[in-house]
C-alpha cells in the first residue's frame, strides 16, 4: 500500500479512536445524570407491581393488560410459551381458565433515573422478571420472563 493508503488508514483510525473517546465520555455523563434507585421511583413501582399481583392472582384481565405497553414490541416469555405483542399476551392470558398460584418470598425492585425499572421476585419454584418503562400515558412493562424453577 502506498504513501496515500498509509495516511488514509491513519486518518480514519484517529478518527474512529476520537468518536469513541466521545462516546464513552457521553456515556459516562448520561450515568452519572441519574439516581440509581429513587426511593420515590421505587415506591411507584412497588405499588405498581403489588396492584400487578393483585390482578394476576384475582385473574383480572383488564388490569392485567394494562399493564404492558400496547406494541408490537412487547414480550413476555413465559413457562411455555413466547409471547410477541401486547395482542398475544392478552390471548394467552384470555386462554387461561384460573390465574397462577404465585408466591412471592423475595421482591427485589432498582430503578435506573425516573423512568426505567427492574422487577426481579421470587417465591417457591416461581421467578419474574419485568422491565417497566414510563411512558407519557403511565409506567408499562415491556418486557417479562417468567419462569419456575426444579424442585
Amino acid at each position: 500500500m502506498g504513501e496515500r493508503g498509509h495516511s488514509r488508514r491513519a486518518f480514519l483510525a484517529g478518527v474512529a479512536g476520537v468518536g469513541a473517546a466521545a462516546a464513552v465520555n457521553q456515556t459516562a455523563s448520561a450515568q452519572s445524570n441519574f439516581e440509581l434507585n429513587d426511593p420515590s421511583v421505587v415506591e411507584e413501582i412497588e405499588a405498581l407491581f403489588t396492584r400487578y399481583d393483585d390482578a394476576l392472582r384475582s385473574n383480572d384481565l383488564e388490569t392485567l393488560n394494562g399493564f404492558f405497553l400496547d406494541s408490537a414490541t412487547t414480550v413476555r416469555f413465559g413457562v411455555r410459551e413466547n409471547l410477541y405483542g401486547r395482542s398475544a399476551i392478552e390471548a394467552f392470558r384470555a386462554s387461561r381458565a384460573s390465574p397462577p398460584n404465585v408466591v412471592r418470598e423475595r421482591i427485589e425492585i432498582t430503578t435506573y433515573g425516573a423512568d426505567i425499572a427492574t422487577v426481579a421476585a421470587a417465591g417457591g419454584i416461581n421467578r419474574t422478571m419485568q422491565t417497566w418503562v414510563r411512558f407519557p400515558q403511565g409506567w408499562r412493562i415491556v418486557a417479562a420472563h417468567v419462569s419456575l424453577m426444579a424442585e
